[in-house]
């Protein structure tokens, strides 16, 4: 292996993205990340790594699941092309927009019965009140 110039240890890594050395942890035994190791077994993790790390949490973020996102980047220990993340990526923000668009539209009818639910409750308020 080519090391790079600066290896950080998980706790560096963490620090470094705000996140728990646990969490980078999970994400390797997810496969979704595959650190080097130091003769005395310690993790050492370069700037692919990290940027690896940082395209999960993007699509944690986007809401995508951790399956969707191996898919995206693919396992650890194998080598995705860019075309192909980017071509994976746009597929499932198609289905991300969706998703939202259909929220959107579950919230517009809910705030719409809700508001007609008001507008019931206040004409019967006032007709009770005389």
């Amino acid at each position: 292996m080519m090391w790079d110039e600066n290896p950080l240890t998980i706790s560096e890594l963490a620090s470094s993205l705000e996140i728990s050395p646990s969490t980078i942890r999970y994400y390797e035994e997810k496969g979704l990340v595959s650190p080097s190791r130091t003769p005395g077994n310690q993790r050492v993790y370069t700037a692919k790594d990290r940027a690896r790390l940082k395209m999960i949490l993007r699509g944690k973020r986007l809401g995508c699941s951790l399956t969707e996102i191996s898919e995206i980047i693919g396992l650890g220990a194998t080598e995705v092309s860019e075309v192909c993340q980017i071509e994976k990526s746009l597929v499932y923000a198609d289905l991300k927009m969706r998703e939202v668009q259909e929220h959107k539209q579950a919230l517009y009818l809910m705030e719409k019965d809700i508001l007609s639910m008001k507008e019931a409750l206040e004409v019967r308020l006032k007709e009770l009140k005389g």
